[in-house]
């Protein structure tokens, strides 16, 4: 992508993902909370709340007629039969020069019930068909969706191999402002937070001895009356990469596809999982210096689709990483549940 069409591209995405922030805060702002968590769909594996729908009907509005001076989209989120469209809508899905993965809400279950943030993901890669992978992704835009009572938001983007930009909106003055924005560099997680991810009922137990596993691994037992570190369950996977980023953050593991086998042998579905709309601003994160990877310790790489089941690990910096991931594994290898 060269520095023209990413300028293009940006300039479209950070328009988008205003008009999404502006008319999901309005709805928050003139909906009761009973109303916006209705469901009214299940798609992609995964539930369709009233607020989601707030966002969706933005997208192909917005991008239609603004897709054929792009070069052509093959738009893929949910709410899409099949998952896809092609824009504009007379265009052979094969003919367009560019793939764009949306998820206009990551957090609904925070956010419909004003208890945290979410975020509005976008991320674009030359359309390789059913071939394009999120290493293909060239430049992705994140923008948080603030609570009502919240007047400063953030959005960050990246272009791959130039770095990270980041500002905070007012929307209470109405103007934006530069943001700094750096991962933790410290080797250790005293005092710090760190999650082994465990939204919903199923595995929990599983996942949080493996949690107890590698902590006391890495950090040893706690000492009585004292916490050496601390977990923060967010529901919103864009959220935990921003939390990474931010510095607040310095190591996520989600790994429930890695728990299936568990699951089929007590009878019972997988449930639901990440998905790559949710992780589509990885980009973003290791622009930063944030290291992912997949739940096995491999490069992060997946369909652009809105099905596929995803692991992911975030360590905010490398020494992290080194050692964290031995302990992870250990713990993986233990329950069966790391490649031979």
């Amino acid at each position: 992508m060269n520095a023209r069409t990413a300028e293009k591209w940006l300039e479209l995405l950070c328009e988008l993902h205003a008009v999404i922030r502006r008319r999901v805060v309005s709805a928050c702002e003139q909906s009761p909370t009973h109303r916006l968590a209705e469901v009214v769909g299940d798609e992609g594996g995964d539930t369709i709340y009233r607020i989601d729908k707030v966002s969706e009907d933005e997208l192909v509005a917005f991008l239609e007629p603004r897709a054929a001076a792009l070069g052509g989209v093959v738009l893929v989120a949910e709410g899409l039969k099949g998952g896809r469209r092609a824009l504009p809508s007379s265009l052979d899905a094969a003919r367009a020069q560019y793939v764009l993965i949306v998820d206009p809400i990551d957090g609904t279950r925070s956010l419909m019930y004003q208890k945290r943030s979410a975020w509005v993901l976008s991320a674009v890669a030359p359309n390789h068909g059913a071939g394009t992978r999120l290493s293909h992704v060239e430049l992705a835009v994140q923008t948080e969706i603030p609570l009502v009572k919240q007047h400063l938001c953030d959005q960050l983007w990246a272009v791959r191999g130039q770095g990270v930009s980041a500002r905070r909106y007012d929307r209470v003055r109405d103007v934006t402002a530069p943001l700094e924005l750096a991962p933790s560099q410290s080797a250790d997680l005293e005092h710090a937070f760190a999650t082994v991810v465990r939204f919903f009922p199923g595995v929990r137990a599983e996942l949080a001895a493996i949690d107890d596993e590698v902590m006391e691994a890495v950090l040893g037992p706690p000492p009585d009356g004292r916490a050496l570190c601390f977990e923060d369950q967010y529901p919103c996977t864009g959220g935990q990469l921003y939390e990474l980023m931010a510095g607040h953050d310095r190591f996520v593991a989600d790994l429930r596809p890695l728990l299936q086998g568990v699951l089929t042998a007590r009878g019972l579905p997988l449930g639901l999982c990440c998905h790559p709309y949710d992780i589509c601003t990885a980009l973003i994160a290791t622009e930063a210096g944030v290291v992912i990877t997949d739940g096995y310790g491999r490069a992060l790489d997946v369909p652009l689709d809105v099905s596929t089941n995803v692991s992911w690990v975030g360590y905010a910096n490398p020494a992290l990483r080194a050692r964290i991931e031995p302990q992870l594994a250990k713990s993986l290898q233990k329950r069966g549940l790391w490649p031979a």
